[in-house]
């Protein structure tokens, strides 16, 4: 752990770079499922993704900056949006688990977006619907859902510790020795 927290504080701009690559890794394998393999996105899904965006960018703005309170900043920033996505994600792996009785596959994304008010198409995004439920493709067991909440939660985590070794920054010193 010594490492870990003597990492965050030598290079704390390259950890969150480190934040920005996973998510790039993540969305550019989320665009493969849907490009090529031919998965079509729910719109559980793609609000995951608007989660991962906004996570990289926390990142990325607190990459930029150089003050710890910047990192800090970003830190929460980070922890947020993943705290988010794997709460959607979460509630999407749930409908997989247990699909309620009368599926309907309401409107697409972009269509409740471009005809309903805000405050009407957040609800509706939650509610999920037939395509939230279904199960295309699999990875050691789990669904997309099961493993972007799997990757939400380690983003978090990794966050949190970014935020802790920040926080305690000049307590931990880099010696020689390892």
């Amino acid at each position: 752990m010594h490492l870990v927290f003597a990492l965050c504080n030598s290079a704390p701009r390259r950890v969150l770079l480190a934040f920005v690559a996973a998510v790039a890794a993540l969305l550019l394998y989320g665009l493969y499922l849907q490009e090529v393999v031919g998965l079509v996105p729910c719109p559980m899904c793609i609000v995951q993704r608007y989660a991962m965006l906004l996570l990289a960018a926390c990142a990325a703005l607190g990459a930029a900056a150089r003050s710890r309170a910047a990192h800090l900043a970003a830190a929460l920033g980070v922890f947020l949006c993943a705290a988010g996505g794997a709460f959607v994600a979460a509630r999407q792996s749930w409908l997989q688990w247990y699909p309620p009785e009368v599926a309907s596959c309401g409107r697409d994304f972009y269509g409740m977006v471009e005809n309903f008010p805000l405050q009407r198409v957040i609800p509706m995004i939650f509610r999920g619907s037939g395509d939230c439920t279904k199960v295309d493709w699999t990875f050691l067991g789990g669904s997309v859902a099961n493993w972007s909440f799997v990757s939400f939660c380690g983003l978090g985590l990794g966050a949190l510790v970014f935020a802790l070794a920040r926080r305690r920054g000049g307590a931990v010193s880099v010696d020689a020795a390892g």
